[in-house]
């Protein structure tokens, strides 16, 4: 079965919404250059604590030197970090000492052929890949959030040749999930905004969105 994450988690009443309905993982948003969903590190703490062992709670982080990672980690409980940035080399290794029990999924932005070989490049430093429909040229960088698709054709190829799970976002809804998961094949699919309304995570949607990656597996 497709994975389903669902991210900007703010509270935990939407993170047992999003458990009883289905989710296999959660994705909490520290700071970032732009985009929806950041909370506070404590809140993302308060929350984590309540959620079953069985389900995977993603760190979503725009930092890039493993000493800060690694605190922002230990300051939220997390057992998964996603990289929503370019990392130098030796951070993955400094972070594998410092967390070996932790997950490491590095984001990859979508934007071209280039991207291809990047999610290549990256997968053999980390337990999964995620690819997103940010930018990293602009002033102000996009890192996830977007709420736009990508070239999921780019998106399919990877996942041909990726030697490690990978997961899809960008722009994700109830109406687009089924043909991304039939044209992709990702191991798991992950939205933030096409599940809200009014930014609050929204049942209805989520239960359509849950019951369509069930349909299209």
């Amino acid at each position: 079965m497709t994975r389903i994450k669902i991210c900007c988690i703010s509270s935990i009443e939407e993170a047992r919404l999003a458990v009883r309905l289905g989710a296999s993982a959660l994705g909490f948003v520290t700071e970032m250059p732009s985009g929806p969903g950041v909370i506070p590190e404590h809140l993302i703490a308060e929350i984590v604590a309540t959620v079953p062992k069985s389900i995977d709670t993603f760190l979503l982080t725009s930092r890039t030197d493993a000493e800060s990672i690694i605190a922002q980690q230990q300051r939220c409980g997390v057992n998964t970090v996603q990289l929503c940035d370019r990392l130098p080399a030796q951070c993955y290794d400094e972070l594998r000492s410092a967390l070996p029990w932790v997950g490491l999924v590095q984001v990859v932005h979508v934007n071209g052929e280039e991207s291809v070989e990047e999610a290549l490049g990256a997968a053999g430093r980390v337990d999964a890949l995620l690819l997103d429909s940010g930018n990293q040229s602009l002033p102000v960088m996009e890192l996830g959030g977007t709420g736009r698709t990508h070239d999921w054709e780019l998106s399919a190829r990877i996942v041909e040749v990726s030697p490690v799970p990978v997961f899809l976002a960008g722009g994700l809804t109830p109406d687009n999930v089924g043909d991304a998961i039939r044209r992709v094949r990702p191991h798991g699919v992950d939205l933030c905004t096409g599940v809200r309304t009014a930014d609050a995570l929204d049942e209805r949607k989520l239960r359509r969105f849950v019951e369509i990656v069930g349909a299209g597996c």
